[in-house]
């Protein structure tokens, strides 16, 4: 098995939500590309289109239509291919298009759950639709490089990237790429196959896989891969107990042989100050790490904690009393956040700040995908968490979210552009707008800024691991408040050894720049492998031996023979398939010569005097070693074969072993001792 990390959260990862980590892992002769991202933070290299000239000074940014930032795709181009790509949430397939409109992707298969397909679609969609502003203004894409590709301007492009996404030495510029096309999107959707929760398929006869809830976001997931001889977890960011989604269902992947962990969000500023995680936390640490073993109860109380939850909705009333002060003031507030999870809860929260300080503001989300999206969370109830589930059933009838509330009481308005029909007879400011533009270089966000930024009583909420400085910069000079915000992402790393001590593999994959932030625990049963971006490892084989079944015609067809009161042997005609992720044993076709007459096992003792006697009716010029001494019991017996042909035949009361090269030697050989042994 082999495993090669192409793409990590960089400077602008955000936590790994917004780009997450993937990988390529060959296993079993086939090759799986683990999620696609796009890595949208690249784009702040470039100018937004410049609306007049009071535009900021762009300086080394790039006036030109934007190329699109994507390792993964990259790599599995560079691989030759990949098989088949599993993707874990709807931001890991944004870059697959890149990928399917290759010819040598032409037979790739992509696994994705039915929601996180259905937003993935959305989003790729949206983000064509924001690109094709740039090709208005700028004119359609070359069919050779652009020309800031050379020359001064990719000198000042590498700058910008250096800062950005770009960590290596070497700098690879193949990553950057044009976007693809709405027929690329239909393409890429055709090759998709869609999986619900716990649902297992089959890939290619040899591989099982399953995708199970990871909590993160509505249809994100966790994989389990299972082959026949390994079984592995692909972790990516994870959260135990969410708030809106279904909650990780980390008891399907107990028992697997290893966990590739992929979940990168320890290095978010959030787990920044590992020093001050409280004392829940120590005690979960404690849990795993004192001596006499662990307790298995403590660990998952740990994972079930609704802490992560408590801290997420803490900093979210926090955010919303930022915006009540900034329309307090007079100000509007921008918020080009792209999770549906915070977006969903911002406006829960936000409708109950509003409500308590009688503010009557119109709140506007608009996205191209706003209308669909936010549909799914009325249509969706198995995505959701179980308290959500539980409204749905509830005799009071209570809306899953608050926007349904915000929706009816006319304060809330969806529109898929500022342009749109009808939103100029209902704007008014100041008023809270939500979009979905993470980077600051598309569609409304953009038009936003330039109304907006020089206004200090305006706030702009960031998520961070966007680079404000330099997403701001051509929009200077700039007065309005900037609110940067960290958001639950993934795995805590209080909670990393106590998941490793439920699930119990036999190795876990984990990314070196994690070593030093999270304290394994290394006396553990399980023990570490650490890979690195670009670098690829060899991970060892967990099981030298496979289960095989049998299929049941042939099982019911043995008829065996009693060796002894504990064992029982017979003689078996088969073939050897590999289906489901399983090798079997199926009746063989019977086309070959009858050999039932042919004895194919012997068991017993065997006496030397026996079979020397017996080699000599056949005709052998045989003998015992001239040093054997047959007066002890129990001793070795040498029986040296001169003609025809040579051999050595040693025989012990355990044991006989037969030394022959010669095929006439060794079948008289053989039907001696048949004739001195019991057999079958």
């Amino acid at each position: 098995m082999k495993l090669t990390c192409v793409a990590t959260p960089g400077s602008g990862g955000g936590g790994g939500y917004h780009s997450p980590a993937s990988h390529l892992l060959e296993l079993e002769g086939i090759r799986l590309l683990l999620d696609c991202p796009v890595d949208l933070s690249a784009l702040a290299a470039f100018t937004p289109v410049p609306l007049g000239a009071d535009c900021g000074d762009a300086g080394d940014l790039i006036r030109a239509v934007p190329y699109y930032w994507s390792p993964a795709a990259s790599a599995a181009a560079k691989a030759g291919g990949v098989d088949a790509v599993l993707v874990s949430s709807a931001t890991g397939m944004l870059g697959l298009p890149f990928l399917t409109r290759l010819p040598s992707f032409a037979n790739t298969k992509v696994y994705v759950t039915e929601l996180a397909a259905k937003i993935g679609k959305l989003m790729m969609g949206e983000l064509l639709e924001m690109h094709s502003e740039f090709l208005s203004y700028y004119g359609p894409d070359t069919d050779g490089p652009p020309k800031w590709m050379q020359g001064e301007k990719l000198h000042q492009l590498l700058s910008s990237l250096q800062n950005i996404v770009i960590e290596d030495e070497g700098i690879d510029l193949a990553p950057l790429m044009p976007l693809y096309s709405a027929p690329n999107i239909e393409e890429c959707m055709r090759k998709t196959q869609t999986v619900k929760y716990g649902e297992e398929v089959c890939f290619n006869g040899m591989t099982l896989l399953k995708a199970s809830s990871s909590g993160l976001e509505l249809g994100s997931c966790v994989w389990s891969i299972k082959g026949p001889r390994a079984s592995i977890t692909y972790l990516p960011s994870t959260v135990f107990v969410s708030a809106h989604a279904l909650d990780c269902d980390y008891n399907s992947l107990k028992e697997n042989d290893i966990i590739l962990f992929s979940d990168f969000s320890s290095l978010n500023v959030m787990d920044a100050n590992n020093e001050n995680l409280g004392e829940n936390a120590m005690l979960c640490d404690d849990s795993v790490l004192r001596d006499g073993g662990v307790d298995e109860d403590e660990d998952v109380q740990c994972l079930s904690k609704n802490d992560d939850i408590a801290e997420e909705i803490e900093r979210i009333s926090f955010i919303c009393s930022c915006i009540s002060d900034a329309v307090k003031s007079g100000g509007s507030v921008l918020i080009p956040i792209g999770r549906l999870g915070v977006i969903l809860l911002i406006l829960e929260h936000i409708s109950e700040t509003l409500h308590s300080f009688n503010m009557k503001v119109p709140i506007f989300m608009i996205s191209g995908a706003a209308e669909k999206i936010i549909s799914f969370t009325n249509a969706v109830p198995e995505w959701l968490c179980k308290p959500r589930q539980e409204k749905l059933f509830s005799r009071d009838e209570e809306a899953l979210f608050g926007h349904v509330e915000l929706l009816k009481e006319g304060r809330l308005f969806l529109f898929p552009h500022l342009y749109s029909k009808g939103l100029l007879a209902v704007w008014k400011e100041p008023c809270i707008v939500f979009c979905p533009d993470w980077s600051l270089r598309h569609g409304t966000a953009v038009h936003l800024l330039r109304r907006w930024h020089a206004d200090k009583r305006n706030l702009l909420v960031l998520e961070q691991g966007v680079d404000a400085e330099l997403a701001l910069k051509p929009f200077t000079p700039v007065s309005i408040q900037v609110l940067e915000c960290s958001f639950l992402s993934g795995i805590k790393v209080r909670k990393v050894n106590p998941l490793l001590s439920v699930l119990k593999p036999k190795l876990v994959l984990f990314p070196e720049d994690l070593k030093s932030r999270c304290p394994l625990k290394e006396d553990a049963p399980w023990s570490y492998l650490y890979y690195s971006k670009g670098k690829t490892i060899e991970v060892p084989n967990i099981r030298e031996d496979f289960e095989v079944r049998l299929a049941a015609d042939v099982a019911f067809g043995l008829q065996p023979r009693q060796l002894d009161k504990a064992v029982a042997v017979a003689r078996l005609r088969a073939k050897l398939h590999l289906s489901n992720g399983q090798y079997v044993l199926v009746a063989a076709p019977n086309d070959q010569p009858d050999q039932s007459n042919r004895q194919l096992l012997h068991w017993g003792a065997v006496d030397a005097g026996s079979v020397l006697s017996a080699l000599q009716e056949k005709g052998m010029e045989c003998a015992f070693h001239a040093d054997d001494d047959d007066s002890s019991a129990g001793c070795e017996r040498s029986i040296l074969i001169t003609g025809p042909g040579e051999a050595l035949v040693k025989i012990t009361s355990e044991r006989t072993v037969i030394y022959c090269d010669d095929k006439g030697a060794a079948r008289r050989i053989y039907d001696a001792l048949g004739s001195v042994c019991n057999g079958i």
